[in-house]
């Protein structure tokens, strides 16, 4: 039996890009095609290759992918080579008494002994139950979940959305916490790991040094997932990803890093980190095959009728940061940047630019969600030589911010909401094509949630933007924790839930704030 991959899109008309994305389905096919026989005996483990857990994701009407990757121990050493038989079962009962399919695979070594199983043919809007076994060996069990139908009148979407989780710097409570809630979605927006560490904050300790190899940044994950808490939310909920910057090196852009590495180089660097990631991830699709260096991370998922919500790529496709230390590449801050005002110049990269003003103008869903790795709304201050801007977001590519913003308020769009992380703040905000005039209408919100564990700026500097920036009503960024999102036809609301600084092991978390959209009114008011 064999598996058919189509394009992840709503509606049903193929354009030349989704062939384009069929054929790299297909030229994947090693990574997630079922029905692979076994072809030796089921072995016997002296350790459970299990141990990273098992995990769902990108959710369609019929199908849902499902992951895990063999971990193998020293013990189990000959299979590093020659890989293993595995069987993914899946369920109609939580009780596992209600089998409904089955998939036979071997695992190989040039994929990290990572599976990826597209399960189709599903039921939209539905829960389903999962595992995997190999030979004595049992993995723990999943529950994921279809999404509903098109044209389904759907009245809720709840959705957990969270970033940034330095292993070194925090535990991991929000997840325990989401793992815990009613959820239909967990939403990742960047940061899965951090390839960095600094002593300073350091309250538990990453496995080895920085990577820059394909087996050290499969350590990395690896030591990511051991995290009980991540797992769990994993195998509670389907998750949708993007990343940000330090799941291959802090403040890279399209193909330059902060020490002006050699692009060729680097981009042997990223491939390495892109494949590590994929190999560890719920995605459909990996690396491009014929440039490694490249993986298709944008995506577009329907809600039944409630919400459409794009997935963007914030890094693989941008333009270099304007007016860089020629010391020390990446982001910083600048005044009287006049690369600024270059109206060429894109976070998103043209292509992927014109395919998100595409799916919005066309959208016919009440709430179209944008999630994307950082912080839209402006947040310089002034200074006595000017207004700051900080490079690395959305402040240091303001013209392709009014582009997109610019197409929301001509398309008379109502109901677009913003989802961003990475400045490790919660942050709850109004989008002007113009920011901080009031002259120019809002026509977006925006809800950024805070870090799982990564240390957030200065509070007196969060002050200081808040003043300089009256679009931005709520901005904190003392604790962590994660962002629980409830959508509904008339509303959407954000609880902002958070503990102190550093997350705790046993941490529990509590009610920083209530924002609300209501519908066909752009911007956020305190919730009751």
């Amino acid at each position: 039996m064999k598996t058919l991959l189509t394009p992840n899109r709503p509606d049903a008309l193929w354009s030349r890009r989704d062939l384009h994305r069929a054929a790299l389905a297909a030229a994947l096919a090693p990574w997630v095609t079922l029905g692979v026989q076994a072809q030796s005996a089921p072995p016997r483990w002296q350790v459970n290759p299990f141990s990273l857990g098992v995990a769902s994701g990108q959710p369609q009407p019929g199908s849902v992918v499902l992951w895990t990757r063999l971990h193998i121990d020293e013990a189990d050493a000959a299979r590093q080579t020659s890989g293993a038989p595995v069987v993914c079962e899946l369920f109609a009962d939580e009780a596992l008494r209600q089998p409904l399919r089955q998939w036979r695979l071997n695992t190989d070594a040039r994929r990290g002994h990572s599976l990826h199983v597209l399960a189709d043919g599903l039921q939209p809007g539905r829960h389903y139950w999962y595992r995997f076994a190999s030979g004595n060996a049992v993995s723990p069990v999943g529950r994921t979940r279809t999404s509903p139908a098109l044209s389904e009148a759907v009245r809720r979407l709840r959705l957990g959305l969270a970033s940034c989780q330095h292993y070194e710097q925090g535990h991991f409570a929000a997840h325990r916490d989401m793992a815990a809630q009613d959820l239909d979605l967990v939403l990742f927006v960047g940061d899965y790991i951090y390839e960095s560490s600094n002593k300073q904050f350091k309250i538990r300790a990453h496995e080895s040094g920085m990577p820059f190899t394909l087996d050290a940044y499969r350590a990395r994950h690896a030591h990511y997932k051991s995290d009980p808490d991540l797992q769990a939310c994993h195998a509670a909920h389907p998750w949708l990803m993007t990343w940000d910057d330090h799941e291959v090196v802090n403040d890279y852009a399209n193909d330059l890093d902060r020490n002006f590495t050699d692009p060729a180089v680097f981009l042997q660097r990223r491939a390495a980190a892109y494949q590590a990631y994929f190999e560890h991830m719920p995605l459909r699709l990996g690396p491009d095959p014929q440039q490694p260096s490249q993986m298709r991370i944008h995506d577009r998922m329907a809600w039944g009728t409630l919400a459409d919500l794009w997935t963007l790529d914030c890094r693989q496709h941008r333009d270099h940061q304007a007016c860089p230390d020629l010391m020390r590449g990446g982001g910083r801050v600048v005044m009287g940047c006049d690369a600024l005002a270059d109206p060429a110049r894109s976070m998103l990269g043209q292509a992927q630019e014109q395919w998100l003003t595409a799916g919005l103008t066309q959208s016919q869903r009440r709430w179209k969600l944008l999630a994307q790795s950082t912080l839209m709304a402006s947040s310089g201050i002034q200074t006595p030589l000017g207004r700051s801007a900080f490079t690395d977001g959305w402040d240091g590519y303001p013209q392709a911010r009014a582009r997109l913003l610019q197409t929301v308020a001509d398309a008379r769009l109502s109901d677009v909401v913003l989802l961003g992380g990475d400045v490790h703040a919660n942050v709850a905000a109004q989008l002007r094509v113009q920011p901080g005039d009031e002259r120019s209408p809002v026509v977006a919100s925006e809800l950024v949630t805070t870090s799982v564990s990564t240390r957030g700026m200065s509070p007196k500097v969060m002050v200081h933007i808040q003043r300089d920036n009256p679009d931005i009503r709520h901005a904190r960024s003392d604790e962590r924790g994660y962002t629980l999102i409830d959508i509904r036809p008339e509303r959407l609301e954000a609880q902002f839930l958070t503990t102190p600084h550093p997350a705790q092991p046993n941490a529990r978390l509590a009610l920083q704030g209530r924002w609300t959209v209501q519908q066909g009114v752009a911007g956020v008011v305190p919730g009751s």
